[in-house]
């Protein structure tokens, strides 16, 4: 069924969106915006691809466990670096959180095109490519009972354990964000840290380890995209704009990981409404592709004509704080 197609592609377009959305909003409810998130996904995806080229080119046998564990570790340490650097320097230096964080999305993009480059090189690659097929095979396992299940089967279980797992991080985030203590000293060190402060919470504590949880789940947005929906095939550029996808998803969304979920689907569905579309040219499908940041600026006018204040984003978000000023 074409339909069927469509939603599990749509699915799989928007779990590396749900990954980068639910980071940023983790990181954006301390107050911090990071526009690096582009670049921490890049550096996620080729830090796992770094780590699996290794071990596949030093094993004379993959090991199952090995095999997913290793670029998963890898990846999660170069996007807890990426997150690191950010923390440091806009909350413990003060810099602008802007252009911190288009600054990171320039080293990251840069940084996985020359590693991707020197790997497709010591590949043999004549192209900036680099084939991980056997690592992926292991990433992409489905359900065993997916294709008995029929078109439930083909849409909702056929996907790998780091779709789950994109879905069980956001419920478990807006679950921890609404109905526990945690939850409620990140939003306020988010809406007022003077106020947070003042009551004795942690403000730069809190802003770190929240900016490094989001990078770390948005790094792995990067690995998803490389191991699943690529099947294991690093390109460089290949990842297109969907780092600014998943942070214009935090916006449609109105900060709230649960409806991020399905925001996902929606905007994974969005992208790729250009390829069931017959007879469309290429400016066509461009003009297609534009179709998620449309949804995402209407309804931000929407939202912002309601002014309702559970829909706008934390009061002191992209704001430096300076507890001498409290």
């Amino acid at each position: 069924m074409i339909w069927a197609g469509f939603l599990q592609r749509a699915i799989m377009q928007g779990i590396p969106l749900l990954y980068g959305s639910t980071g940023e909003i983790i990181t954006e409810k301390s107050g911090n915006l990071n526009l690096g998130i582009p670049g921490i996904m890049y550096v996620g995806g080729i830090s796992g691809v770094i780590g699996a080229f290794l071990y596949e080119q030093n094993a004379a046998t993959l090991n199952p466990v090995l095999a997913v564990l290793i670029p998963l570790l890898c990846s999660v340490a170069g996007s807890l670096v990426m997150g690191l650097i950010y923390s440091f320097l806009t909350v413990s230096l003060r810099a602008n959180q802007n252009v911190t964080g288009l600054a990171l999305t320039t080293f990251g993009v840069g940084f996985g095109n020359f590693f991707g480059g020197s790997l497709s090189k010591l590949a043999g690659s004549d192209v900036a490519s680099i084939s991980l097929t056997a690592t992926s095979n292991y990433f992409r396992t489905k359900l065993p009972f997916a294709d008995s299940c029929g078109w439930f089967g083909q849409v909702f279980l056929s996907h790998s354990f780091l779709a789950y797992t994109a879905v069980i991080i956001a419920a478990v985030t807006a679950l921890i964000l609404s109905h526990t203590r945690v939850g409620l000293h990140l939003r306020a060190v988010g809406e007022n840290p003077a106020t947070a402060d003042a009551a004795g919470i942690n403000v730069g504590r809190y802003k770190y380890i929240a900016t490094c949880i989001g990078s770390v789940i948005a790094g792995l947005g990067g690995l998803y995209y490389v191991m699943d929906y690529a099947n294991g095939v690093w390109s460089n550029d290949g990842f297109g704009d969907r780092g600014w996808l998943a942070i214009a998803l935090v916006i449609f969304a109105v900060w709230r990981p649960n409806i991020s979920i399905f925001g996902s689907i929606l905007f994974g569905g969005l992208y790729i409404v250009h390829n069931y579309i017959p007879g469309l040219d290429v400016s066509g499908q461009e003009l297609f592709k534009m179709l998620p940041y449309a949804v995402t600026i209407l309804f931000l006018v929407v939202i912002s004509m309601r002014r309702k204040r559970e829909a706008q984003p934390p009061a002191h978000l992209g704001l430096p704080y300076f507890r001498e000023e409290r």
